[in-house]
């Protein structure tokens, strides 16, 4: 009952934006769409080749709730309910619904549960930005025993950034905590037109846990 109340919260709050832009202009409301050579999380290769990620959200200068997906060839799916509210210092709370569309969409059980519950903190102070996740629920369809963690830390110079992270749980082969993240990336933007650029990124991604090392790249629409 909990999980499904914050679920609810979550599509609740959305449809309340959306009665309440409809007296607002300019739109608050965004879509945009990414496409990567590979879907990387956290240091974990997810599906199999190029993955297309289409973005909804609804957007104010301090709140945004949206949803999220994630969708290869070979048939990997995932969409994702979240929002997040930041705080004048730079301090972003929020709280992200993870769901693949190969199971129930009702289903919050612990056994074969299709939901994954994920609170996120996230703290940015010049070019530092900080960020702590942790998952609520128990949720045997997206293979969560709840509990798991991942911190990460990323500086973003003029044109590179650097990027660390550690978790256990979904991202290590063994559920300890381990590093399982070490990044490097950087983008770059394509002029098309006058009005129109493509942002392009490209990353470098050694997850030392799974001994694996990913190269990723992608750009925005």
């Amino acid at each position: 009952m909990k999980k499904t109340f914050c679920l609810s919260i979550i599509l609740a709050i959305f449809a309340s934006c959306i009665i309440a832009q409809e007296t607002e202009k300019p739109s608050k409301f965004s879509a945009n769409a990414d496409f990567y050579s590979s879907f990387l999380f956290r240091g974990s290769k997810l599906g199999t080749g190029p993955a297309f990620q289409p973005t909804v959200k609804f957007a104010t200068d301090n709140f945004v709730i949206g949803a999220w997906g994630s969708f290869d060839a070979a048939g990997f799916k995932e969409t994702d309910l979240f929002f997040s509210y930041t705080l004048p210092f730079g301090l972003s709370l929020g709280m992200t619904d993870y769901y693949s569309p190969d199971l129930d969409y009702f289903d919050y059980s612990d056994s074969t549960g299709s939901h994954v519950f994920e609170i996120n903190a996230a703290l940015t102070v010049n070019g530092l930005t900080l960020n702590a996740n942790y998952i609520l629920n128990e949720a045997g369809g997206m293979y969560s025993q709840g509990g798991d963690m991942y911190f990460q830390a990323l500086y973003q110079f003029k044109n590179v950034n650097f990027s660390i992270g550690a978790g256990d749980g979904w991202l290590t082969t063994d559920n300890k905590f381990h590093v399982c993240h070490i990044g490097i990336g950087t983008t770059k933007t394509i002029k098309i037109t006058e009005s129109f650029s493509i942002p392009v990124i490209g990353q470098i991604v050694l997850n030392t846990q799974q001994e694996r090392l990913y190269v990723v790249v992608g750009f925005s629409l």
